[in-house]
């Protein structure tokens, strides 16, 4: 499947992606806000850069020296990672942090800084994610592994029927891929797929540019620990591990059953590349939100609980997300369209674990009332 043959309708019979930019236009000049960030989201930042970096200096300093204590700074920052990628990156990458993209730009290269690559995950995210949100064959975050199967579109393998066990053991390892080799394996599956020809850098030059940024961040994140800890080597190599699970099981928990859940759709394409809806619609139909009550869960990762705001406003910083979260939702209602919403994150994992085991058992997609 071809991005560049996919398009989606440009209609609109029910006027909903009108009334819904309109309404939400008028809340932030009712208010006399704008959609980027504000202090809170200032303080935030600062907080999440510390929550990693300081733990970082506290052991490498020498201030600590008991193994456990050191285990507990690599601990603290797998969460920093988490953090910083849920609550700072995600919006600069999206260009929704400031009114200046030379701060969202530096921000958004946090990401190559605790091991991963910006450029590739705009891609990923922005172009392709956010795009074709579902899709598959062009949404990389539930077509770029045969290990799982994310859609019901995707070949079942006998291996499948135990992905909702194995899969949370995966899913740690997701940050650790990045850093890697899977920076350069997408890079190449990008270049193949023409998704390289916009950017103004050329194959060669990104492949030396993500090979020199990984080996900083190498660097200063294995070699220095390895030389200046008082702890045998492999257990700095072990802790180092354990950090990027702890981040990558955190990241994957938070994203996957927003998208990957019973009542989302799946839908793709007719023969002549034409999607059934307008992207907007689209979107409600393949993103449900979860733990909406959740005060300091919401504020910890990135507003990211609110997936179809996000989605449906990818420019606009997560701070505001629960506030148009009643626009967005009366909207929909008011259109006769879905808006999928879980009470706890507890449960949205479970409804997750579950459609995961229902495609691992199933050809067909099966509704899990159906399958009942």
């Amino acid at each position: 499947m071809n991005y560049k043959t996919v398009k989606f309708s440009q209609a609109d019979t029910s006027d909903f992606s009108r009334t819904l930019k309109a309404r939400v236009r008028e809340y932030f000049k009712s208010r006399n806000i704008d959609r980027y960030a504000n202090k809170q989201m200032v303080i935030k930042t600062i907080f999440m850069i510390s929550l990693y970096f300081v733990p970082y200096f506290t052991m490498i300093s020498g201030l600590v020296s008991n193994p456990w204590l050191i285990f507990g700074c690599y601990a603290l920052m797998g969460f920093g990672i988490a953090g910083i990628g849920l609550s700072v990156m995600h919006d600069a990458n999206h260009g929704a942090y400031s009114r200046n993209q030379k701060v969202n730009n530096a921000l958004g290269l946090l990401l190559d800084i605790i091991g991963g690559c910006a450029f590739n995950w705009k891609i990923q995210h922005n172009q392709l994610h956010h795009t074709f949100t579902n899709v598959h064959g062009l949404d990389d975050d539930i077509s770029s592994t045969k290990l799982m199967r994310f859609s019901p579109h995707q070949k079942r393998k006998k291996m499948h029927r135990g992905q909702h066990l194995y899969a949370w053991l995966l899913y740690g390892l997701m940050t650790f891929s990045w850093v890697v080799a899977k920076d350069f394996k997408v890079l190449i599956w990008y270049k193949n797929r023409g998704l390289l020809e916009s950017q103004k850098k050329s194959f060669n030059r990104l492949v030396v540019e993500i090979a020199l940024t990984k080996v900083a961040y190498l660097s200063y994140m294995v070699a220095l620990p390895i030389i200046l800890l008082p702890i045998p080597w492999w257990l700095s190599l072990l802790f180092f591990f354990t950090m990027h699970y702890i981040a990558g099981l955190i990241l994957a928990a938070i994203f996957q059953p927003a998208h990957v859940v019973p009542e989302t759709a799946f839908p793709l394409p007719n023969d002549t590349g034409n999607m059934e809806n307008n992207w907007n619609i689209h979107q409600l139909h393949t993103t449900s939100n979860f733990a909406p009550n959740s005060q300091f869960f919401s504020w910890f990762v990135g507003g990211l609980n609110y997936q179809i705001e996000h989605h449906l406003f990818p420019n606009i910083c997560h701070i505001h997300y629960k506030a148009l979260s009643p626009i967005v939702k009366q909207t929909a209602e008011e259109f006769g369209l879905p808006y999928y919403s879980q009470p706890t994150f507890v449960h949205a994992l479970w409804q997750h674990a579950l459609f995961l085991k229902t495609l691992g058992e199933n050809d067909e997609w099966l509704d899990l009332e159906k399958a009942a």
